[in-house]
């Protein structure tokens, strides 16, 4: 066999000690952007929520900037807007998001329908918010039987609230419409026009619904804050992709403080976060909320870091009770870490899950 020049030796052992260099650098800043740190290059963080009032945090922590500020400059928002819960879920499943703003029944499917996989509630974010409202000739449950009721969507968190409720009054329901009194299940901007032309009796929703059937005629027969110990109860938590949170907690880290000065600002400059609010769904509807129904309804909202689990075990409960879902376990759901790191900065109490 010819042997090669020693020169020739020297080039090739060269050549190799550099390319060996060369893929340890890259494995290095690849393991460093996919892995817990994640602080090799810009992330995009894609974060969902609602343009309503039960979403104010995240409507507010868009449109003041605060997320933005919270997160630095080397992760960029990328907010998306969503008007139920399933497809934003459905969102997070497809890979198309990775932190959401959302109701306690779309999170308990999500949990369960990956078999506890795929999402983390991380943070709380409001409380309260929601209010049968009837015909003023309805003075008790009794009145209700022969009549329609709307729900948001059948077996979203409202209509299992409803449907609770009137099985504690000896009052039955079915998922078809029957039973004593008819469940009708519609989109909220509909069961205004459905209520004012008497399609319908009354319904159980979330603000800004509840003060537009009131200020249409319609009275509160049920606050839902009334039905709860502390009239609390999770309206909306802040939950992430748990794939999302392995590869960045560092920026889930940012996102929980973003969220808890968010609630900070809502909390200590209402009329601002009002304001906000009003402009914001303006600009994502082309239609602003009226001032003067967000005033009207704030009341009625508890703005709070607290995802309240209790609350959310319990309306679950509710829904196996009345047979719209099968039992699901719940353990490692939370994960609140993150939210008691920004409590503790701040010198606020933490959260203690039960």
């Amino acid at each position: 066999m010819r042997r090669l020049p020693l020169r020739r030796l020297v080039t090739l052992a060269t050549l190799a000690a550099l390319g060996a260099a060369t893929l340890g650098s890259t494995a290095a800043c690849g393991d460093d952007s996919e892995g817990a740190g994640g602080n090799s290059g810009p992330v995009t963080l894609r974060l969902g929520y609602f343009p309503n009032i039960t979403h104010a945090p995240a409507v507010v922590g868009v449109e003041k900037g605060i997320f933005a500020e919270k997160l630095g400059t080397n992760v960029k928002l990328d907010p998306k807007t969503f008007n139920a819960g399933p497809a934003a879920i459905e969102a997070v499943f497809s890979g198309a998001l990775d932190a959401t703003y959302i109701g306690p029944n779309p999170t308990v499917n999500a949990f369960s329908k990956s078999k506890g996989e795929a999402v983390r509630v991380i943070s709380g974010a409001a409380s309260g918010g929601v209010a049968l409202v009837v015909k003023p000739g309805i003075t008790g449950a009794q009145d209700l039987k022969g009549k329609k009721i709307a729900t948001p969507q059948l077996g979203n968190t409202q209509d299992v609230a409803i449907r609770y409720w009137l099985k504690q009054q000896g009052l039955t329901t079915t998922k078809e419409g029957g039973g004593d009194v008819k469940i009708v299940p519609q989109e909220n901007a509909q069961t205004i026009e459905t209520f004012n032309s008497g399609a319908i009796d009354g319904a159980w929703v979330p603000e800004p619904f509840v003060s537009r059937l009131v200020n249409a005629g319609g009275k509160v027969l049920v606050d839902e804050r009334d039905l709860w110990p502390d009239k609390k109860f999770v309206i909306t938590n802040l939950l992430v992709s748990t794939k999302f949170l392995k590869a960045h907690p560092d920026v889930v880290q940012k996102l929980v403080d973003g969220q808890v000065a968010a609630n900070e600002f809502v909390n200590t400059k209402p009329e601002e976060a009002q304001q906000a609010i009003s402009d914001a769904i303006g600009k994502i509807t082309g239609k602003p909320l009226d001032l003067k129904l967000i005033k009207q309804a704030w009341p009625t909202l508890e703005f709070t870091n607290d995802p309240i689990s209790s609350s959310l075990k319990a309306g679950l409960d509710h829904a196996v009770d009345v047979g719209l879902t099968e039992p699901v376990d719940l353990k490692g759901l939370y994960d609140l870490k993150y939210l008691n790191n920004a409590l503790k900065a701040q010198g606020k109490p933490e959260v203690v899950q039960p």
